[in-house]
């Protein structure tokens, strides 16, 4: 696994949020609402923060001062954006990869790798929505550990 930024946060206590790439309009506020409650209590969140949905919860968790991995389903970034630059030096940004830099486009078995990775660290998993029949959720029927479903 590549790394980047604080290796101590997967020591503690870990909620994988995933979410598939399409969800009802039902389901937006009910994930904006987790985040922002997740970010209050300061629990650490492992996300790949890759489709619309995952990236606005970042937004919201980014806001706070707890713990964020950010999960990528390709290898480590060249240049890190803007925004990640104070959470990584106030040490509560981890960016971690199980893939190395030659991996430059996320693709449907990067991101289940990835998926997969995500769930074997985190302690808890919360799932934004699953569309039935996707990716996601044929995934998530071959974990052992106990899933929160926002809807």
């Amino acid at each position: 696994m590549e790394y980047l930024g604080n290796r101590e946060l997967l020591k503690q206590n870990k909620t994988a949020f995933l979410c598939s790439r399409t969800i009802p309009a039902s389901a937006v506020l009910k994930c904006y609402d987790w985040a922002i409650a997740q970010r209050e209590v300061g629990n650490c969140i492992i996300s790949g923060f890759h489709s619309q949905l995952e990236k606005d919860v970042f937004h919201y968790l980014l806001k706070g001062d707890q713990p964020i991995i950010i999960a990528l389903a390709r290898g480590l970034k060249e240049k890190i954006e803007p925004e990640l630059i104070k959470p990584l030096d106030e040490g509560r940004i981890l960016i971690i990869s199980p893939f190395d830099k030659k991996v430059k486009r996320v693709t449907e078995q990067t991101a289940e790798i990835r998926n997969k990775m995500m769930i074997e660290l985190a302690d808890n998993i919360t799932v934004g929505y699953a569309s039935e029949g996707g990716n996601l959720e044929t995934l998530l029927k071959t974990t052992k550990k106990e899933i929160t479903r926002l809807v």
